[in-house]
């Protein structure tokens, strides 16, 4: 099969690759209708974090199941079906809390690397979620946002305590911040304010359900956040970036009692203990548990009551991913799906 492999920083193949077989007997084989970069996939693109040789890309995916494992019982062949970028049984103490990407036998799915034309999905049973009959080709694009990006994006919100009466801060306009402000409506938030400097994405953000626009970073974003909430901070901020400026916006754009939902990868990101302490802000977040939505965000698109799908703003095949690395990097793109 053909797949993306990342040999460095900046150099992005599409090569050869064994076709993927059934290891374990919870294993599933799809055949990716629409797979994507991640804003995750450009930290080691650009260097930030560190390979070990030559990577397998991908974590994110829609498609139709091949073939499945002898103890697989919940999917079988033929289905269309969608998974999270953690696998996880969903059985374990952990996932029936609700945390499946903690699950005790979780797999990373970037460490198989789905940006290909097939791959092997462990934990099929706990994974993956069959849409009802194939989807129309429209929905596919919503369908695999709901893998990663919308998922993310609702764990954030959820974590932030967004609903009715409450204002919303989205610290990040990439597609898991624009994903979180559709999560905020959704959720009932009466007020989301999405921090963006760029112009089509501040579009889109409105189009998602954003009543304003911050296009102020830093202290000036905080000061303006602040002039916003009559002084007071917002009650959920989404945090979706990972630096440590969002982070310490996020935190300072919280009122007294607020709540912040972590959900950017962090790099290099270190909390002050006295100005935490001192700030009385909830921190929740960490790898979104999108396993736990996906019925529910499945439900919403298939319905064509949201449509995450509109993060893509570009689709090339497989074939040119090097292409849709560069774009995003560059952002020149939010996200990029890729056709296998």
């Amino acid at each position: 099969m053909r797949g993306v492999v990342l040999h460095a920083p900046g150099d992005v193949r599409v090569e050869q690759r064994q076709d993927p077989a059934i290891i374990e007997p919870t294993d599933a084989i799809i055949r990716l209708a629409a797979t994507c970069i991640c804003g995750s996939d450009l930290w080691p693109y650009r260097g930030i974090e560190k390979m070990d040789g030559p990577a397998p890309m991908g974590h994110e995916y829609v498609g139709v199941i091949e073939e499945i494992g002898s103890q697989v019982t919940t999917v079988r062949p033929s289905q269309f079906v969608v998974g999270s970028f953690v696998a996880s049984d969903n059985t374990c103490e952990i996932c029936r809390s609700g945390y499946q990407s903690g699950c005790v036998q979780r797999v990373v799915m970037g460490a198989i690397g789905t940006q290909s034309q097939l791959a092997r999905i462990p934990l099929a049973d706990g994974t993956l979620v069959a849409t009802p009959g194939t989807p129309e080709p429209d929905l596919v694009p919503s369908l695999l946002a709901a893998s990663d990006v919308l998922g993310t994006g609702w764990f954030g919100a959820v974590a932030a305590q967004a609903g009715p009466g409450r204002t919303v801060v989205v610290v990040g306009d990439g597609a898991v911040g624009l994903c979180a402000v559709l999560a905020a409506r959704q959720l009932g938030a009466e007020r989301v304010v999405a921090m963006s400097r760029r112009e089509p994405r501040q579009r889109l953000a409105m189009e998602f359900g954003a009543t304003d626009i911050v296009t102020e970073r830093g202290d000036a974003g905080v000061a303006r956040i602040k002039e916003l909430t009559g002084g007071l901070g917002a009650h959920s901020v989404v945090e979706a970036v990972g630096t440590q400026e969002s982070m310490t916006q996020a935190i300072r754009s919280t009122r007294p009692g607020g709540h912040v939902g972590y959900v950017g990868v962090a790099h290099d990101v270190a909390l002050p203990g006295d100005e935490l302490f001192f700030s009385l802000v909830h921190l929740h977040g960490g790898p979104a548990p999108v396993r736990q939505y996906l019925p529910r965000l499945i439900e919403l698109i298939v319905n064509r009551e949201i449509d995450p799908g509109k993060v893509f703003d570009l689709t090339l095949p497989l074939d040119q991913a090097a292409e849709g690395y560069r774009a995003m990097d560059e952002r020149r793109a939010i996200k990029v799906l890729l056709r296998p």
